[in-house]
């Protein structure tokens, strides 16, 4: 099979297409014959050497793929509901990058009617860490209100789509007004430009977390219910401040930095509730808990059109470089995919 391969830890020109082995299924998964491969972070992070490939899992990069089931464990997919032939899209711990792909059965789920493959290949690693983390995790319910960071980016924008559609009051940064206008498209209620303006303050004055004379309120209602957080570092003590009381900060990336300062005080004052999570080494079933979820809750906004993929470009597998060099350009908004059929 046709792979895409990391040669060396480095830039993006250390992507290079090669020829392995077939992928096999083993037990409790499916063999997908690959039709497109979303590119995420993760692979960006994997490629330089600072992202390590989780034990069992495959070195080739790639976290989420769809395609057309050719082969694995019968009985599982008897289980499952599937068959040969079906039309899935699955998120996997590696292995996307290829031209087949194992996926434990649990981690697959069907392509949503009216979705090409390329839409279909974008949704499984946002819409998974999503859901875990802003919705098991967080615990985000109707009428709340979320803070996203990064409103354009993957993630972003699956949140903002998926946080709205599910009753909840949506605040967005983005980095120019072109994306904060991107935000609001998608359904954000408030976008902020984070470049310009003061995000922390911004939620204050928003939430009426601030006086008219611009003094921190005791209003209970002031500040947002939930943040997430791909940035961290000196995040984090501005998100502090914007939590409104019994809040909750799940933090899913640091590209901002490891280490952060807060004030502990408001923390203990507020009951406000710090976490995160990474989504690639959990257990199968852990991912087959979300999928069954994303399933029941989420697929039917998606057939009918109250959610939607967002695809910035794809590139076929020879240009996997590009991709890279796109991602980390942070220029695009939505999500970036290798559409083997180009």
């Amino acid at each position: 099979m046709k792979t895409v391969e990391i040669s060396a830890f480095g830039a993006p020109d250390v992507l290079r297409l090669a020829e392995r082995p077939d992928a096999v299924a083993g037990a409790g998964e499916v063999l997908i014959r690959v039709a497109a491969s979303g590119v995420n972070r993760p692979d960006v992070l994997q490629r330089t050497g600072a992202y390590p490939v989780p034990p069992g899992a495959s070195d080739i990069p790639g976290l989420e793929v769809a395609g057309e089931i050719v082969g694995g464990d019968a009985a599982a997919m008897l289980q499952a509901g599937f068959k040969i032939g079906d039309q899935i899209c699955a998120l996997v711990a590696g292995g996307g990058y290829a031209e087949l792909c194992a996926a434990p059965v649990g981690s697959c789920l069907p392509v949503p009617k009216g979705l090409s493959m390329v839409e279909a290949a974008s949704l499984p690693e946002t819409f998974f860490t999503v859901w875990s983390n802003v919705f098991d995790r967080a615990a985000l319910k109707s009428g709340e209100s979320i803070l996203i960071q990064g409103g354009t980016s993957g993630i972003g924008v699956t949140a903002i789509q998926m946080a709205k559609a599910l009753g909840a009051t949506v605040y967005a940064t983005a980095g120019s007004d072109e994306k904060c206008a991107a935000c609001l498209n998608l359904g954000a209620d408030h976008a902020i430009n984070y470049k310009t303006q003061d995000f922390a303050e911004e939620i204050k004055r928003l939430t009426g977390a601030l006086s008219a004379g611009g003094v921190l309120s005791n209003a209970q209602s002031g500040g947002v219910n939930v943040i997430l957080d791909m940035v961290a570092g000196s995040y984090v003590a501005k998100e502090v401040e914007c939590l409104a009381e019994e809040g909750r900060l799940v933090i899913i990336a640091v590209q901002g930095g490891l280490k952060a300062e807060f004030n502990a005080g408001l923390v203990l004052r507020r009951r406000l509730q710090i976490t995160g999570s990474t989504l690639r080494p959990r257990p199968v079933a852990f991912k087959a808990a979300i999928a069954a979820n994303l399933k029941e809750k989420v697929w039917p906004l998606l057939e009918a059109g109250k959610i939607k993929p967002i695809i910035y470009k794809s590139f076929s597998p020879a240009h996997a470089a590009q991709a890279h060099t796109l991602m980390e350009s942070n220029q695009h908004i939505g999500k970036i995919v290798l559409d083997w059929k180009a």
